[in-house]
């Protein structure tokens, strides 16, 4: 015959069966680990709003999301049109590409977070560090 765990009391706390201090520990861990794993869909057009010291911007990006990958193209009157790459990992976007300017190629990188009202905000570094800003992006499609 099987025994059967049964709640104790050991010097004035209850001791769980294993079975229901795991479903326990599920049942608070589960929600996070759902949150954690939604991916949104970035594809599509975007306006953003980008400022630096050397003032305010409007590029704009189309996107085109594969999984957890972004790619597509981004275009300014600034620094012109490239071929861009990025990943999506939950609510946060990291998108780059390789830039010319005055006859050198430079780095652009844009980090930032998809908020509940479906705009993406966020931090630019251009040329590794050289010129840094804010930017702000919306959805320029819907």
């Amino acid at each position: 015959m099987r025994a059967v765990a049964k709640p104790s009391l050991e010097a004035g706390h209850t001791r769980l069966p294993g079975r229901l201090v795991v479903l326990l520990a599920v049942a608070f861990v589960a929600p996070g680990a759902v949150h954690a794993q939604t991916v949104v869909d970035l594809s599509g057009a975007w306006a953003l709003e980008v400022e630096t010291d050397q003032g305010t911007t409007r590029p704009s990006w189309v996107l085109t999301q594969e999984g957890q990958s972004l790619s597509g193209t981004y275009s300014s009157e600034a620094l012109g049109e490239h071929r861009l790459t990025g990943s999506v990992d939950g609510m946060n976007v990291e998108i780059s590409f390789d830039a010319e300017l005055q006859g050198q190629s430079i780095p652009v990188l844009y980090r930032g977070t998809l908020g509940e009202d479906g705009v993406l905000r966020g931090s630019i570094d251009i040329a590794g560090g050289m010129m840094q800003g804010r930017f702000s992006a919306r959805r320029s499609d819907s």
